[in-house]
């Protein structure tokens, strides 16, 4: 069965969201250190190898105004290196306020303010994710 991922890239973490075998629900997977593009992408394309991974939902960071800036376009060139490592097609998701939607939810299930900073980005990730599914679902 093949799974679909998604990922929330940041210079110094990278969170990774897997869905499940039947492709219906996305769950925060790890919390990657970024140590360069390179080593990140060879990571991710471990993943995808390992998981049978299908699709990738990769959050883009578009501004408020909805326009893309220089983040966007180093976003979607990673997100092209992937494609091209793994074979995989990468899908590109609005991630603006999944950070703060990620906070929220462990702010309300009673994470401590030092846990939070480890898993908001494999929570982030698990939005961008879903979203994605969801998109695909008509949702």
């Amino acid at each position: 069965m093949q799974r679909k991922m998604g990922i929330d890239y940041g210079d110094k973490r990278i969170g990774i969201a897997l869905t499940d075998a039947l492709c219906i629900i996305s769950s925060p997977y790890e919390v990657y250190q970024n140590k360069g593009i390179d080593d990140a992408i060879s990571h991710i394309a471990s993943l995808v190898k390992e998981y049978n991974v299908c699709e990738i939902a990769m959050g883009l960071p578009v501004n408020m105004d909805g326009t893309e800036g220089e983040r966007a376009i180093l976003h979607r060139e990673i997100g092209e290196k992937i494609a091209i490592q793994t074979g995989v097609k990468v899908f590109y998701i609005d991630e603006r306020l999944t950070s703060a939607e990620a906070e929220e939810i462990l702010i309300s299930s009673g994470v401590r303010r030092e846990k939070r900073k480890e898993l908001i980005d494999k929570i982030s990730a698990q939005i961008i994710l879903q979203t994605h599914i969801e998109s695909k679902r008509g949702l």
